[in-house]
């Protein structure tokens, strides 16, 4: 069965696809990979390079494919150094209906080791140079390795952005407030492809499946969102897992699968305002 629309109630469980397009400096290497031995002192890691390029390359499309595939669609968060390597997979990404989202410049250049002046300076290089490339203002933001500021959120609303991906405190996306108006805050994904990096890409799928089971049983109403880096979760070995779980999900009446901005407008929309605790434990 097909994925809700735009809803006219409360959805019984609401789910994003979070696709992210990543790369590092010049020269360097994601943190994480497959190889087991870690090059020699000094050299350049060429195997971890090629790897992260996969995502841009060919990791991006196969992830897009599998939404439409199930007639869904989501965010693509994008470093703006992605965007620069790789401008035909960035048009492809907005072509295919997908929205794009700010990630800052470079993987390894974290927010939080910025003053305000620096931090200001990447978010408007990083959000000018993806509207160059795609042809489109993006509206929102998810800082690299989820690192971010108690002025992150503020400086987002002066750029006018609608929504803020850095929320690992709350389970359902709501208003959040800064002395310069009104964002939408959106919860962050656990358990991103990642984590089953040398391990066995079914464990991801079994996760996500329990983990939906329980909220879509237990806790109508409820918010997930799915992470997958094109660099790995592009990759077939994990792309499966993604395409099982869609299969899996689309066969549950009311899950809308809704892009970030979509779901911020409609956050918007019905007044939502942030969850600060719950003090219902149960009996």
């Amino acid at each position: 069965m097909p994925f809700l629309n735009k809803p006219t109630t409360q959805p019984r469980l609401t789910v994003v696809l979070t696709f992210l397009m990543e790369n590092w400096s010049p020269g360097k290497a994601p943190p994480y990979s497959p190889m087991t031995s870690p090059p020699k002192a000094g050299a350049v890691d060429r195997a971890g390079i090629l790897w992260a390029d996969y995502g841009g390359r060919f990791g991006m499309a196969r992830l897009i494919r599998i939404a439409q595939q199930f007639g869904a669609s989501g965010t693509a968060c994008i470093n703006a150094r992605s965007a620069e390597l790789f401008p035909e997979t960035v048009r492809h990404i907005v072509e295919a209906g997908f929205e794009i989202a700010g990630h800052n410049y470079m993987q390894d250049e974290v927010l939080s080791g910025l003053d305000e002046p620096q931090e200001r300076a990447l978010i408007q290089k990083s959000l000018r140079i993806l509207e160059t490339i795609s042809g489109v203002k993006p509206v929102g933001w998810l800082s690299s390795t989820v690192a971010t500021t108690d002025r992150t959120a503020e400086l987002l609303k002066q750029e006018g952005l609608l929504w803020h991906g850095d929320y690992n405190d709350m389970d359902l996306p709501g208003r959040m407030h800064t002395p310069s108006g009104d964002i939408v805050g959106i919860p962050h994904s656990d358990y991103a492809d990642n984590r089953v990096l040398r391990g066995a890409p079914i464990d991801w799928f079994t996760t996500y499946r329990d983990m939906f089971d329980y909220q879509y049983q237990c806790e109508p109403g409820s918010f997930i969102n799915i992470t997958m880096h094109g660099n790995f979760g592009g990759r077939p070995l994990m792309s499966a897992q993604l395409h099982k779980l869609m299969s899996y999900m689309s066969q549950h009446e009311g899950v809308w699968m809704p892009r970030h901005d979509e779901l911020a407008h409609w956050v918007n929309q019905q007044g939502i305002e942030e969850v600060k605790a719950s003090a219902d434990f149960g009996a």
